[in-house]
């Protein structure tokens, strides 16, 4: 009986010097994922996205940390590589799980964005992937209750092409290169829809798989077709190969070259003389002084300076994404005042729906999809009379954007 009182005595003493904020519910630091594929085809993309997502982690911790009800929460970002392997991701996402984390971002590589998708809509987590997910991905019931896709679907990549090319460079003969995965057919069929309602014809169609570095037999088909502009699928390292291919081959005298969404990692992989005249579309230019919105440009510039200062360079596309997307996750977990992930996502999707981004306003849809006033630049590639620094790469020249560039809420089930 005497040993028994002397044990309680003993562990009523550990619980009174465990802080309380030290319990499960209420920590004074909090652990998030980052998993990307920092090895493979899009090892140099990811890390551009890598770098925006820290850059976010720094910003809210040099403020003190979230602001929750309990206090200022710290946090800290365990960093994996899913090197485009749905096996490996879902093994990486599952330590991370086990290490605690309160949200996950990352994949650059769709297919593995929706296998994670598939164990959060089972083991509720707040989700924010930073890949493009396939449109068929937004179907009402496919999209967990708690993953917020702060990219639009490749479908309307696809229709923005489409629009931009006919409407803003009067180019209505389409020759299409698809990449043989959702990611290239759903661009198809935007492209097919933009052409359909703008006036546009598709003169040519093919597509190949990712990994493919020879494209010299498609070209001679795009040569024969003779059509207003050329608009490739292929990105990262494959878009690289078939722009310095275009310019081997002389493409560019004939027609317009148009790659449908480029980051600075592909313009610095091509010599000036590929990337000039080339037009494509981004999520993010660090350089919007041409745009016509001072705001815009101000709130660009200002997110370019605090990124140079860290990594000393103008940030990528892809980096705007990854900082997007952990700045609306660590938003959304102020906004619900706890890290319970359906109630994060009740809190994102009511009065907090509205965000502010270094390019402009934007907004939670239903379907959990980001409708953004400016959701691409249209941007062209400057040759080397143009460039007066090496990251001196494009011109903006328009942008697209608003609810009419993405599918209905209608035709994926709303």
């Amino acid at each position: 009986m005497k040993r028994s009182l002397l044990l309680f005595t003993v562990c009523m003493w550990c619980v009174a010097l465990i802080p309380l904020n030290a319990g499960a519910a209420n920590p004074d630091k909090i652990k998030v994922g980052i998993l990307l594929p920092l090895t493979g085809t899009f090892a140099a993309v990811a890390e551009t996205q890598k770098e925006g997502a820290l850059l976010a982690v720094d910003v809210v911790n040099q403020r003190g940390g979230l602001n929750m009800p309990w206090g200022k929460v710290k946090v800290e970002a365990v960093v994996g590589d899913d090197e485009a392997k749905q096996d490996v991701g879902v093994r990486r996402y599952r330590y991370m799980v086990s290490e605690g984390v309160k949200g996950v971002g990352g994949q650059t590589w769709a297919p593995l964005a929706f296998a994670i998708n598939a164990i959060v809509s089972k083991e509720p987590m707040a989700y924010f992937p930073i890949s493009v997910i396939p449109k068929e991905g937004f179907m009402k019931g496919k999209l967990a209750p708690s993953t917020f896709a702060v990219l639009n679907t490749p479908w309307s990549i696809g229709y923005m092409d489409g629009a931009a090319a006919i409407k803003t460079l009067g180019k209505k003969k389409i020759f299409f290169l698809a990449r043989a995965d959702s990611w290239g057919w759903d661009i198809r069929d935007g492209l097919y829809t933009a052409a359909k309602e703008l006036g546009g014809q598709i003169v040519g169609y093919e597509e190949v798989s990712m990994g493919t570095n020879d494209f010299t037999t498609i070209l001679q088909k795009v040569k024969a077709a003779k059509p207003d502009v050329f608009i490739s699928a292929q990105f990262g390292g494959d878009a690289i190969a078939l722009l310095k291919q275009c310019h081997q081959m002389g493409l560019n005298k004939e027609m317009t070259i148009f790659n449908a969404f480029i980051t600075n990692v592909v313009a610095k992989g091509l010599p000036p003389e590929a990337l000039e005249g080339v037009y494509a579309l981004s999520y993010f230019y660090y350089d919007l002084s041409a745009l016509g919105d001072a705001e815009v440009a101000k709130s660009a510039k200002a997110f370019t300076e605090m990124y140079q200062a860290k990594y000393n360079k103008p940030p990528d596309a892809y980096t705007a994404i990854g900082y997007v997307a952990y700045m609306e996750m660590f938003r959304a977990f102020e906004a619900a005042k706890t890290f319970d992930p359906l109630k994060i996502a009740a809190a994102i999707l009511g009065e907090k729906r509205e965000f502010m981004t270094m390019k402009g306003p934007a907004q939670w849809r239903e379907d959990h999809q980001a409708v953004y006033k400016y959701a691409t630049f249209l941007v062209k590639g400057k040759g080397p009379r143009e460039q007066k620094n090496p990251w001196d790469l494009f011109s903006v020249v328009g942008y697209q954007g608003g609810e009419s560039v993405m599918p209905s809420l209608k035709s994926l089930g709303y």
